[in-house]
């Protein structure tokens, strides 16, 4: 059982019982941000109960164990209250613009309470947003609520400590997560990962008709320097136009042209592999090497969109294991059937990458707009007068 009292405060919670602020205006009408605000309110401190009233963790010392474990619930309960409910808490884009501050203005969520900077940010939204991380991108949501429940049946009414939830998470998911709680919990890391370069690469596929039809392309497709473009100008005729007599056989010779010597040595070649190598061969394939570097320090799984040709899209997520011999920078190979056109990294801003504008592979200009004078504007009424006055009722 929990009472929730209206009261003159944001929220305050007690054992059973809460007091939370916020009012309709005194025509009864109230705004979108009071109304959500007053939901989340309530569903946070009557959150309280459990966390940290049941669990009983300390939170003097640790006010992430309570807030951030509260803040992360109620941002869960909040979306099963109504579908694309505007939780200013637990979205992995509501923490980037505090974790791009400079870092001394920040503190590590382990920072003992009395001693954090930006408490709101350290104690609530930082550590929500890290959890909701863990539980979509990096555990899974099924994985995640049965370690998240262990630890809520292991250690009621036992005082746990943080390093009683770390553990906890571990033992019961069985997945290393030393790496998550250092970047996130003890450092003042953030992710920036960028997408320095792409390279493509294609098999040769031995037969002289693909590759010399290939390499006769390529001088084609390239721009003449400006010295050949200059010389067809201003050299009327060459020496040897001229005289035709200085001609030998390599003025005739075309180094490009399939010869049967050439089609022997392939049939040959072929005869050598096994029907899976000569599979392999025949088909289309293209070799991407990403140059990928992490910016900020923190240590996250790579998740890269890749746009072919014909427009279809694919998604696949690198764990983070691939940062465990240099943290600084690595490459990734991707094998596909058909050419990429483009390369995204985190699409769906599910790791609170802080700069977008490094994610992109060709670069992609980064969409802004402006006001071009500053206008001042009273007051207005909130949508529901707006609509009282027009139609006589806000309902």
């Amino acid at each position: 059982m929990a009472i929730s009292v209206h009261g003159p405060i944001g929220g305050m919670e007690y054992p059973m019982l809460c007091f939370n602020g916020g009012r309709p205006e005194k025509d009864g009408t109230y705004s979108g941000r009071t109304k959500y605000g007053m939901i989340g309110v309530i569903i946070h401190e009557v959150g309280h109960n459990f966390f940290p009233m049941i669990m009983n963790s300390d939170e003097r010392q640790w006010s992430w164990l309570d807030e951030g474990l509260n803040s992360f619930l109620k941002y869960l309960a909040e979306q099963e209250w109504e579908r694309n409910f505007p939780s200013r808490l637990g979205e992995p884009a509501s923490i980037v613009e505090y974790m791009r501050t400079d870092k001394s203005l920040q503190s590590s969520i382990m920072t003992n309470s009395e001693s954090a900077l930006q408490f709101g940010n350290n104690a609530y939204a930082k550590p929500a947003t890290a959890l909701n991380i863990l539980r979509e991108t990096v555990m899974g949501r099924e994985l995640f609520d049965h370690a998240f429940k262990t630890y809520a049946q292991r250690w009621a009414y036992k005082h746990p400590a943080p390093a009683d939830f770390f553990r906890t998470m571990e033992d019961a998911s069985a997945m290393d997560l030393d790496w998550f709680w250092r970047g996130w919990f003890y450092t003042t890391d953030r992710c920036d990962l960028a997408l320095e370069s792409v390279k493509v690469y294609q098999p040769a596929t031995g037969n002289p008709v693909v590759e010399k039809a290939r390499q006769q392309q390529a001088p084609a497709a390239a721009a003449p320097s400006i010295s050949a473009q200059r010389n067809a100008q201003d050299i009327a005729q060459t020496l040897v136009e001229e005289k035709p007599e200085l001609k030998d056989f390599y003025n005739g010779f075309d180094p490009l042209a399939v010869t049967p010597a050439d089609q022997q040595r392939y049939r040959a070649y072929l005869a050598a592999l096994s029907p899976e190598q000569q599979k392999r061969l025949g088909g289309p394939q293209y070799f991407y090497e990403l140059a990928l570097r992490n910016v900020g320090g923190l240590v996250m799984p790579v998740i890269v969109q890749l746009t072919y040709a014909d427009n279809s899209k694919e998604v696949q997520t690198i764990p983070t294991e691939i940062w465990r011999k240099n943290n600084a920078q690595v490459t990734k190979i991707i094998v596909t059937q058909q050419s990429v056109v483009s390369f995204v990294l985190d699409p769906f801003q599910q790791t609170a990458d802080t700069d977008l504008s490094n994610n992109a592979f060709p670069r992609q200009p980064a969409a802004s707009r402006f006001e071009l004078f500053e206008q001042q504007q009273a007051a207005a009424p909130n949508p529901m007068q707006s609509a009282a006055q027009n139609t006589g009722s806000p309902r």
